[in-house]
């Protein structure tokens, strides 16, 4: 299948994106998690790339895109507008928008915005509140570590200690039950973590999953997300950090959205089930 790759001129640096393949529908264009996080190259919904463009890039600071010192780069509202001239470099006037994890936080941002030529939008293992999430992960961490760990991480998280081996193990232990079930991790997975900027997501998140002290603490948009009148799916993992019942409840504030969980997945459901996942965003984009 063909791949275009290349780098886009944005506020703040050079990023690097790839288009795949050149069906005749409406691109999609994929918004990747983090924050910090970076692109896939063995993501599947590449395979869809014979009915409609695949576009993914890495955002600023990100995978192969350049990695600038200026933390005043590392905003919401700043990765909002790097969407935008993205869309208009490519010149994706219609668009489909399926985000990720993080992904979903910036697409619900960039969506409020009312821009035009959206056509849908797709909320992959969704984060629309950070206090909620905050509140599923310390719930998951109740329910699967023993008391004297959880003393463990509260202690390393008040001190400071959270690179300690105790505290790693700890979040290895909650990320393959919460964030890939697949053991070992696929090397291709393992690969892409390595990437990840962890400076950009200890400022704009914190230390873990369990306590937000980054600039994204406050981050709540589900009082606006009624606000959004498209074609809207909503998916997440059986044992995903974005739970079922959270991320129903963002569905019910979306007007006609669709709600599906994968039941073999926790937070990667692209790497755990990749047909099923496929699957689904197939047929979604299809009807839209």
């Amino acid at each position: 299948m063909k791949v275009q790759e290349g780098f886009i001129p944005i506020t703040g640096g050079n990023i690097w994106y790839s288009k795949t393949g050149d069906g005749p529908g409406v691109p999609v264009i994929v918004l990747h998690g983090g924050p910090g996080g970076s692109s896939s190259d063995s993501d599947p919904l590449r395979t869809l790339g014979d009915e409609r463009p695949v576009i993914h890039y890495d955002q600023l600071g990100c995978g192969k895109s350049d990695r600038p010192k200026d933390t005043s780069l590392w905003t919401v509202e700043r990765y909002v507008e790097e969407l935008r001239q993205v869309r208009e470099a490519l010149g994706l006037e219609e668009v489909h928008i399926l985000g990720h994890s993080w992904g979903t936080m910036l697409a619900a941002e960039y969506l409020l915005t009312k821009p035009t030529g959206v056509q849908s939008v797709i909320f992959s293992s969704p984060c629309h509140s950070a206090k909620m999430w905050e509140r599923d992960q310390r719930e998951y961490m109740k329910e699967d570590f023993s008391k004297e760990t959880q003393e463990l991480i509260e202690h390393c998280e008040r001190e400071g200690n959270t690179d300690s081996d105790e505290y790693q193990r700890a979040m290895i232990q909650f990320y393959e039950r919460h964030v890939c079930r697949l053991l070992p991790w696929p090397q291709k997975l393992l690969e892409q973590m390595k990437k990840n900027n962890h400076e950009i997501y200890g400022m704009m998140w914190g230390a873990s999953e369990f306590t937000v002290t980054g600039t994204l603490k406050e981050f709540d948009v589900t009082d606006r997300l009624p606000q959004l009148e498209l074609p809207s799916l909503f998916t997440c993992g059986r044992f995903d950090e974005a739970t079922p019942e959270t991320t129903e409840y963002y569905s019910s504030l979306v007007a006609g959205s669709e709600f599906h969980v994968f039941e073999n997945s926790s937070h990667m459901p692209g790497v755990e089930e990749p047909e099923a996942y496929v699957s689904k965003i197939r047929d979604f984009l299809n009807r839209k």
